[in-house]
């Protein structure tokens, strides 16, 4: 009985290898007209016909497919209203001062009038203070060599006579460009500055010789900064300062 059960057995066994093998070779043959595996990534091209007539022109996107917006004209001409925005914030359109600053931000994109009046205004208060304690490493920092070796004699004269400055700094009122160039590679540009200071000089025996230790005073200070636009360096120097009367 059991030997009846394994000779049955084993022709199954040869059936299910015959048909397996059968299978196989039908399943697995390629006939050219197979899908390549779907990639979700990757857009295959629109084929000619494909949901649309040849005119020559492209069809119709699919639904399911979001476009980026390509720049067009408009777009640029937005870009150019908000350069025009940007810059009559700080000078009227068609001004000498308009144009000078649109030939530096030409040459240096990096450059905003608005960002620089910050910088700028930054910059004042540590000269200013720096000068008055007769710091000449943060002078040196911020100065053209000229303007330095100016304020440094200045700081040598007042130390020779043992004189001291008592100084505090109260802010800037207002701060705005009146002036700018380009020449080559060389751009300048002039700020106005209107501050509040007091400050007051006592000599070697401490008393005041000028300024009021409890006075405010008004001060208007026009000063001139320089960058090389095709430098690495993004500081500005000093290189020019003139108080207004």
């Amino acid at each position: 009985m059991s030997g009846f059960l394994d000779v049955y057995s084993i022709i199954f066994l040869v059936l299910a290898v015959v048909i397996l093998f059968k299978l196989r070779s039908v399943l697995g043959r390629r006939t050219g007209s197979e899908r390549p595996p779907f990639d979700p990534y990757s857009q295959a091209p629109r084929q000619k016909g494909e949901g649309t007539q040849d005119t020559g022109e492209q069809g119709d996107t699919n639904d399911n497919v979001v476009s980026l917006p390509s720049r067009t004209e408009e777009d640029d001409e937005a870009g150019k209203t908000s350069l025009d925005r940007r810059l009559e914030k700080v000078a009227p359109a068609g001004s000498a001062l308009n144009e000078a600053l649109r030939a530096i931000i030409s040459s240096d994109g990096s450059f905003d009038p608005r960002s620089f009046v910050e910088g700028a205004k930054s910059a004042y208060e540590m000269v200013v203070t720096a000068f008055a304690a007769g710091d000449r490493k943060t002078l040196k920092n911020l100065l053209s060599k000229e303007v330095y070796d100016g304020f440094v004699a200045a700081i040598a004269d007042r130390e020779s006579r043992k004189e001291a400055v008592a100084f505090t700094f109260v802010g800037i009122d207002k701060a705005e460009i009146v002036e700018a160039t380009l020449k080559k590679s060389v751009a300048q540009v002039t700020v106005r500055f209107r501050s509040k200071i007091i400050s007051a000089t006592r000599n070697e025996d401490g008393a005041i010789i000028e300024g009021d230790p409890n006075q405010v005073v008004d001060v208007t200070d026009i000063w001139t900064f320089s960058r090389d636009v095709t430098q690495r360096d993004p500081n500005w120097k000093l290189v020019a300062t003139e108080t207004a009367d």
